[in-house]
């Protein structure tokens, strides 16, 4: 019998089915793509499945994109699903988001299939997740299954939401990716019964850029917003703290893509002439290394954007609706002295002025002892379990 070497050429690619719903920002959707990239790129054939408001450049032309009839939250706290005019959602939408979930499964036949933040988060999407995890059950040959979730989790308040996690995770995942560096946070310092789940647990490290190219336009203070609609009152009182201090400087205000455009033109009209106002720029992890200082909120990527960057930052974290996730990031950086963190209820110009000034006195921080390296190594990790 002749002897069969397997070459590149004819060894099936490992098939990936990845899941990511965004709901109020794009952080989820930005770190899904970056792993998907990865993953990409080391010669997987990778499916995204989104379920959110389309983002400009997400997920990336190099995986084979699936978009559901997008929901996004009706509120800040995420208590219920509306769609892309805000309206509620009823059972027959939900439905068809199901069987369309269902079908791209069937189409794709992963080897693997990594859904984003469910079952620690994400609870609204069970309509559709736990049939995908029956599916997943029945499929021959039965795809792995991991969750991808971030360093620090949303602290549940209702009695068994945490024990409900446990029992899916043991039940249908074969392991648990922690987006992290433990030396940084772990796991069980926002989820308490991480126990009963170690045996699953992997920290890939943080999901980060690579480093951006030296950018071609210079601001000394850039402020953003993030991707959602929740940033108007830092951008407001970053205007007034640009009226009073560093009026040499050139600033950069980014709003986010979602902020209403009524609110969008009236902070133009109040903005000093040393300030540029814009929604997005595509090039904003390059000026994060040229600019003196980051005004912004405590999300996943803006941190991960400021620590390749060595960036001087002030962090005014998220915390409406009972959001828990930035004040425990925010709070953690400036511990280690890498930021100085600023409450959101209640933020002054006085309180962000004062802290512009402190800042301003100190040096640069940059390079950090962090692990930033989570994209690749999640690529490595799901390949090698194969």
């Amino acid at each position: 019998m002749a002897e069969i070497r397997m070459t590149a050429s004819n060894v099936a690619p490992l098939r990936v089915l990845f899941y990511v719903q965004h709901l109020l920002g794009i952080g989820h959707l930005a770190r899904a793509s970056r792993i998907a990239s990865a993953l990409a790129s080391d010669g997987c054939q990778v499916t995204v499945v989104t379920g959110g408001l389309p983002v400009n450049g997400f997920p990336g032309t190099d995986v084979i994109s699936v978009a559901l009839p997008p929901v996004v939250a009706s509120t800040a706290g995420f208590a219920g699903l509306a769609d892309q005019s805000g309206m509620a959602v009823d059972e027959a939408f939900l439905m068809r988001r199901r069987d369309l979930l269902l079908e791209a499964f069937r189409q794709a036949a992963p080897d693997v299939v990594i859904i984003e933040a469910f079952p620690f988060g994400r609870r609204q999407m069970r309509f559709e997740l736990l049939p995908l995890l029956d599916a997943i059950a029945k499929a021959d040959p039965k795809p792995r299954l991991y969750t991808s979730v971030r360093d620090i989790l949303q602290q549940q308040k209702k009695p068994g939401r945490d024990e409900e996690t446990v029992s899916l995770l043991r039940d249908h995942f074969d392991g648990v990716l922690v987006h992290g560096d433990p030396h940084f946070v772990r796991l069980e310092e926002t989820f308490p019964l991480t126990e009963a789940i170690n045996d699953k647990i992997i920290y890939t490290g943080l999901v980060a850029p690579i480093l951006p190219p030296e950018p071609q336009d210079v601001f000394d203070i850039v402020v953003s917003a993030g991707g959602g609609a929740v940033g108007r009152d830092l951008i407001r009182t970053s205007i007034g703290a640009a009226g009073r201090i560093a009026r040499d400087r050139r600033w950069l205000l980014v709003t986010g893509p979602n902020l209403p455009e009524q609110d969008f033109i009236d902070l133009a009209k109040d903005a000093p002439a040393n300030i540029e106002l814009v929604r997005f720029r595509k090039d904003f992890p390059s000026l994060l290394r040229a600019a003196d200082l980051s005004i912004s909120q405590a999300g996943y990527n803006t941190v991960g954007d400021l620590l390749v960057a060595g960036c001087r930052a002030i962090l005014v974290p998220f915390t409406a609706g009972g959001e828990t996730e930035q004040a425990v990031r925010a709070e953690r950086l400036e511990r280690l002295g890498l930021a100085i963190s600023l409450p959101e209820a209640g933020l002054t110009t006085d309180m962000l002025v004062s802290a512009i000034e402190r800042s301003l006195a100190q040096p640069k921080p940059g390079s950090c002892d962090i692990d930033l390296g989570g994209a690749v190594a999640t690529s490595a990790i799901v390949r090698k379990a194969q």
